[in-house]
């Protein structure tokens, strides 16, 4: 477990488990994909290839503020792994808007995972 308490998604195997049985929900600069966690409480993966930005420098960012927006959200990790691919990010401005997608698509994760349980 790392400082902000968030669960990482580790190894090839979870993440093709995530991926096989996930329901995807796109979004303008990224994926989000979502499968029951098999343990209580869930874990974050995240994808952001060479393709979305060729420094690591500014993977490296992107990567920080997706951790950010998911700590912000602990309720939509709370049942579920949760893969995020990054699908566009070129500049700062689409690094920010990239974070505030996901805090969106985590937050609806969470509503509806709420919403099932009622």
């Amino acid at each position: 477990m790392d400082s902000g308490g968030l669960r990482r998604l580790t190894g090839q195997g979870a993440f093709e488990t995530v991926f096989r049985t996930g329901r995807r929900v796109e979004g303008l600069y990224l994926t989000l994909i979502a499968a029951p966690a098999p343990v209580a409480g869930g874990r974050l993966g995240l994808v952001v290839g060479r393709k979305v930005s060729p420094r690591a420098v500014d993977r490296n960012r992107i990567k920080r503020k997706l951790r950010e927006a998911a700590r912000a959200n602990p309720a939509a990790l709370a049942r579920h792994d949760v893969v995020l691919r990054v699908s566009r990010a070129r500049n700062r401005a689409e690094q920010d808007l990239c974070a505030l997608e996901a805090a969106r698509l985590l937050t609806e994760l969470a509503a509806r995972a709420c919403a099932t349980l009622q």
